[in-house]
């Protein structure tokens, strides 16, 4: 016997959201560990290696909160840590990525590319366009709602 429970796809609500973001950002972490770095120090260094110009602290610091919301003063110390790794350089006011920190990233690209592609992979293209678009939307939401919350 079936209930109807089991023969019908899974509703996407903030629950199954938070788990898939914490699965994969758990499979992450362990990557990064291995290379000694945290996952909020990888997003600040992607920032500073994807800018198109240098970026100031300041500038690093709106850039990483609006994608993780984190404390600006976390966000401050973090750099630092980037800093004393030397995976970051102060450049005048701007900071830069070194090449031990290029180096980094993409070591960890490299690693986790073969991991991505078996959890990604299969997963039909309509599927994901769908998911796209409904991520999106809940980001837009949410952030709208934080943005009010904080007025």
């Amino acid at each position: 016997m079936t209930t109807a429970a089991s023969t019908t796809a899974p509703v996407a609500d903030s629950r199954a959201l938070g788990l898939a973001h914490y699965a994969a950002r758990g499979v992450l972490e362990q990557v990064l560990a291995r290379h000694g770095i945290t996952f909020q120090q990888q997003i600040a260094l992607r920032a500073a290696i994807t800018a198109d110009a240098p970026q100031t602290p300041d500038d690093l610091i709106t850039q990483v909160r609006g994608a993780l919301k984190a404390d600006p003063a976390d966000l401050r110390a973090t750099l630092d840590e980037l800093l004393a790794k030397q995976l970051l350089v102060a450049d005048g006011a701007h900071l830069r990525p070194t090449e031990a920190g290029r180096e980094l990233i993409a070591a960890v690209g490299a690693e986790t590319a073969p991991i991505t592609a078996r959890i990604w992979g299969g997963i039909p293209v309509e599927d994901l366009a769908a998911a796209g678009r409904v991520l999106t939307l809940v980001a837009e939401r949410a952030n709208a709602e934080l943005a009010a919350l904080n007025a």
